[in-house]
């Protein structure tokens, strides 16, 4: 998200001043008192735009594809889907007790809600933070929304109440709303170089996803009719095709909105609106360098490569297969499988995270994917994500929950501390905490990674199921039921009973209203290399890794689905041209990255002189032990290994080679998942381990 001098994101309020900010308040903590206040807080009237109710708000799932033509299978709502205690139960209680709380508190000691305050004269402070602040707040919404998705929580709710009043209390007459585009900025308003800089688009983005999830989840529509105003009264009015103002995209997000908008308007100027957008406006000229770090101001369907700034590329992306959803143009559908291959076989690390470049926060060149100077920034890991979740809405094609599963287990939820008070900005592969870099912190003057996690995080459930005009789909595994229904209207109770992604064994209880035909599509994850599938005991033959196993019968109360993925280590190698990855190979293990922190090594040992000692089976020499006192517990592994003895010579910058073979010690190597990196002391970090040879 950086300006036009491309200022990384990740400058940020030290830690000293956002502790102290929130060590300012009294013991009974601010998000505490500002829900108090809240209690009595009335809604405003709402708007007369009539809204689909087929399915209710409520009804409708982290996307309302239920009208989209060309998706071929249906989203499945949050509160459908209860994660019960396990994997994810654990993270999500944490996200909503502690983390969006928290960050209430952070947003408040920083400004972000005076903001609003001083245009309606409730505040004298000036306006802090950067010109995308506002997109700060709606994000922190929307994980509120999708938290109470999944069931009330009335301090989480008042609290939510009380910022959506002093956000809508300062829009202006003509659908205007943005706190940084005042007093003296005012003038700056929607210029073709505050569009490519200014997120006025960007900021009104994530104010219509955060409205739309709080409204599903409270059928409350202040928000939503906010947003809608400033669509409706502003935008489609001035903004678009001649005769109307020139518009771009300078961070694409708006397309999002007004997609998922249109879905629940039917207000077909909306979606217009979006793929005018994709399609970039001619009359704002740009310099080549600056649509392609937008990724956006040139048509979308002339894309051929991943490039720019990664999160706003994930973004466009997620807009454009949206728009190719709603409107099946085979042009969108073209471009956006090869961009997707792009990515996945060129420039896509191996946790899932994407944009390997700090300069720009952008992707680099195909195979520049290096460790220590690893970017991947959360939101882009979010961003891709989120894309593929749509193109398997689009499919029905298992090699995108491959990565779904991917991003999310690793690139994703290494993005939040295990306490879920810390976060990281970026993700890289590798880490020297003698560059005095604090990776984990509470607060970044542009904070957008952390409210986008804690979205992410309360949106989970949507994501486990979806539904086909013939039966329905289970893509993630952990300890849930879904009470939901078929599209016919069947009811249906889904059950899992497993230790994912500690072990590959899952219990599935299929329990319809009354006895019914459909197909239960199973995933087997790309990553098993041995899967074995059984109904009601009995061997149900095809199952093949990185596919949905197509299981057609007629299910009954009482029938069950055993589900066992082989989970043994798998040691990975990178593409050869990864110039970084030569002679060194990572650890998997069913949906996790694993990593060496030096901390977990022998004493003395210094993860810049191992080696992992490989033979021709690899996956039999490592031994595993579930810890359950380590890093909330994890499943450790082990290898042999070996480390170096360096000379006196090692310390010279290019000493003269001799021949002689390094003498080693054999040494235990300790990996633990990706993910819990970074939650104890500063210390050395790897994923990519050098490789022996025996």
């Amino acid at each position: 998200m950086t300006g036009k001098n491309k200022i990384s994101r990740r400058q940020f309020v030290t830690s000293a001043a956002a502790v102290a900010a929130i060590s300012s308040f009294p013991a009974r903590s601010a998000f505490a008192v500002e829900v108090g206040k809240a209690a009595t807080s009335t809604s405003s009237p709402q708007t007369s735009v009539t809204l689909t109710d087929n399915p209710a708000g409520r009804d409708q799932g982290v996307e309302n594809l239920n009208k989209s033509p060309h998706a071929k299978l249906r989203n499945v709502p949050v509160r459908a889907v209860t994660i019960q205690n396990g994997f994810w139960g654990q993270r999500r209680e944490i996200n909503a007790s502690k983390s969006i709380p928290t960050m209430h508190d952070l947003l408040e000691a920083n400004g972000r809600m005076n903001n609003f305050r001083r245009l309606v004269g409730k505040s004298d402070a000036a306006q802090q933070g950067p010109v995308y602040s506002d997109s700060d707040v709606y994000k922190w919404t929307e994980a509120v929304g999708f938290v109470l998705q999944s069931g009330d929580r009335p301090e989480l709710r008042a609290s939510a109440e009380k910022v959506i009043g002093e956000v809508v209390a300062v829009q202006e007459p003509s659908g205007y709303l943005n706190t940084y585009y005042v007093d003296d900025h005012k003038s700056l308003r929607m210029s073709p170089q505050t569009q490519t800089t200014g997120h006025e688009l960007y900021n009104i983005g994530h104010m219509l996803q955060g409205a739309i999830a709080y409204y599903r989840a409270t059928g409350d529509r202040k928000l939503l009719d906010a947003g809608i105003r400033f669509v409706d009264d502003f935008l489609l009015p001035n903004y678009g095709p001649a005769p109307k103002k020139p518009i771009v995209s300078g961070h694409p997000e708006i397309e999002m909105g007004l997609i998922e908008l249109y879905r629940i308007t039917g207000d077909k100027r909306q979606l217009d609106l979006a793929g005018y957008i994709l399609q970039g406006d001619k009359r704002i000229e740009l310099p080549e360098h600056r649509t392609i770090y937008m990724f956006s101001g040139t048509p979308f369907t002339e894309r051929t490569k991943l490039e720019g700034h990664a999160v706003r590329a994930m973004y466009a992306c997620c807009g454009a297969t949206d728009y190719y959803m709603e409107t099946g143009e085979d042009s969108y559908w073209k471009s956006l499988n090869t961009l997707w291959n792009d990515m996945t076989t060129t420039k896509m690390y191996v946790t899932g995270g994407v944009g390997s470049r700090s300069d720009g926060e952008a992707f680099g060149d195909a195979y520049e994917l290096p460790n220590f100077r690893a970017y991947g920034e959360s939101c882009a890991a979010i961003g891709n994500m989120m894309w593929s979740w749509r193109m398997l809405a689009a499919t029905g094609d298992g090699k995108f929950t491959d990565v779904i599963e991917r991003a999310l287990y690793n690139g994703i939820n290494s993005g939040m501390s295990l306490d879920g008070t810390t976060y990281c900005y970026r993700n890289p592969l590798a880490f020297d905490p003698s560059t005095g870099d604090k990776i984990r912190n509470p607060w970044y003057d542009t904070t957008c990674c952390p409210p986008n996690l804690e979205r992410i995080f309360g949106s989970l459930p949507g994501y486990f199921y979806s539904t086909r005009n013939d039966g329905i789909y289970v893509h993630l595994y952990d300890n849930s039921e879904l009470d939901w229904h078929l599209e016919n209207g069947t009811r249906l109770k889904v059950t899992q009973k497993t230790d994912y992604p500690w072990d590959g064994n899952v219990e599935i209880a299929v329990t319809p209203a009354q006895p019914a035909d459909f197909v239960f599509y199973l995933r087997i994850p790309g990553w098993a290399e041995k899967a074995q599938v059984a109904v009601n005991g009995k061997s149900f033959p095809g199952a093949k890794p990185g596919e949905y196993l197509a299981i057609r019968r007629r299910w009954s109360a009482g029938d069950r689905i055993h589900l066992l993925a082989e989970m043994t280590p798998q040691v990975l190698e990178a593409n050869p041209r990864v110039a970084d990855d030569t002679g060194r190979v990572a650890v998997q293990r069913g949906p996790l990255v694993y990593c060496l922190e030096e901390l977990d090594q022998p004493s003395g040992v210094d993860l810049s002189n191992v080696a992992i000692e490989v033979g021709k089976q690899p996956e039999s020499e490592f031994q595993s032990e579930m810890k359950t006192d380590l890093l909330g517990g994890v499943l450790l592994l082990r290898h042999p290994g070996v480390s170096y003895e360096r000379n006196a010579s090692a310390s010279t910058l290019y000493p003269r080679y001799t021949g002689a073979t390094a003498r080693t010690a054999r040494v235990p190597l300790s990996f633990i998942p990706y993910y819990a990196w970074a939650n104890r002391q500063a210390t050395a970090m790897q994923v990519w381990t050098p490789l022996l040879k025996s």
